[in-house]
C-alpha cells in the first residue's frame, strides 16, 4: 500500500509557558518567542500559532519519522523546563 504524502499538524497549547522562561534563559512573552527560542536552543523549528490566529499555540508538522518525532519532542520538553 503506497504511503500518503502530505503534511499533517499538531497545535499544542502553552498557554501555561506564558511568562516563565526556557531552559536556556529566554522569557517566554508569547507563542513567537516561544518558537524562537525553541529553535535557537534545540534546533527543533514550529511555526508560532500567531501566524494561523491560534495563539498561544504552536504548530508542529509529524510527516516525518517516529523517530524524528520522538527527539523532537524530548527537546521541546527539556526546553520547557526552564
Amino acid at each position: 500500500m503506497p504511503q500518503a504524502r502530505g503534511a499533517f499538524y499538531v497545535y499544542p497549547s502553552i498557554r501555561d509557558l506564558i511568562g516563565k522562561t526556557s531552559a536556556g534563559g529566554a522569557v517566554i512573552a508569547d507563542d513567537e518567542a516561544f518558537a524562537t527560542a525553541l529553535l535557537n536552543e534545540t534546533g527543533v523549528a514550529v511555526v508560532f500559532g500567531a501566524a494561523f490566529g491560534l495563539s498561544p499555540h504552536f504548530r508542529i508538522s509529524y510527516a516525518t519519522s517516529d523517530e524524528v518525532l520522538a527527539d523532537a519532542c524530548a527537546r521541546i520538553k527539556a526546553s520547557a523546563k526552564g
